[in-house]
């Protein structure tokens, strides 16, 4: 099983070689980049965004401040093993309360709530680490259960690599180079990338930390 993984994982990296991409952060400020929903704490530092829980705030967003559709996201991450996060893709918000209907039902979302599709960063044991989530809206879309590959394949408390396909209403993810998630849903075309410091409760810690580098884009035409 083990040869199969590193087999897998081999072939996957060697089909992305030679890809051109854009990056989406310049390594030292957040030139492009804006935060919403909620007050965690954002910082630039050692090449890296840096983002830290704090106490009485919901899920915040450091989103770009320029929209994608059809595109490949490529970026590296290394997360507290308490801490859940994520990236959003195709992602939006509203400048005012808005409500929507989704899946035949109306939606209300307060002014600034970002939502959309969310690749899922889960350290936790069930590890859900490169899951597609859509994020206050419908929940979960595509989990990693039956995919043990996959969820093996993350590495905790360590450097981790990702990667986004999203074309059309084809969306597909990748963690360190072995295919996560797959499905179709054509519900959101277009919307910015976030990344994503999940809310805390009082019983737990204010100050974990999530990194991400290397954050890149290749728009596909």
């Amino acid at each position: 099983m083990k040869s199969l993984f590193i087999i897998i994982a081999l072939s996957s990296f060697a089909a992305f070689a030679g890809e051109e991409f854009t990056p989406l952060f310049n390594g030292k400020d957040l030139t492009g980049w804006e935060q919403h929903s909620g007050k965690a704490e954002y910082r630039v530092e050692d090449g890296a965004v840096v983002g830290k829980t704090v106490l009485g705030t919901g899920n915040s967003f450091l989103c770009t401040k320029q929209t994608y559709g059809d595109f490949v996201l490529e970026f590296e991450f290394k997360v507290a093993k308490d801490m859940n996060s994520g990236v959003q893709f195709r992602s939006q918000f509203y400048e005012k309360e808005t409500t929507v209907e989704i899946d035949g039902k109306p939606k209300k979302f307060s002014a600034d709530r970002v939502h959309g599709y969310q690749y899922e960063i889960d350290p936790s044991p069930r590890a859900y680490t490169g899951g597609i989530y859509d994020e206050a809206r419908r929940g979960w879309l595509k989990d990693l259960k039956g995919n043990e590959p996959a969820q093996k394949a993350f590495k905790q408390e360590d450097w981790n690599a990702a990667r986004i396909e999203c074309k059309g209403d084809s969306i597909k993810t990748w963690i360190n180079g072995v295919p996560a998630a797959e499905l179709k849903d054509g519900l959101t075309p277009k919307g910015v990338i976030a990344l994503q410091v999940h809310g805390i409760g009082k019983s737990k810690k204010p100050g974990e930390e999530i990194r991400w580098r290397n954050i890149r884009i290749k728009e596909l035409k």
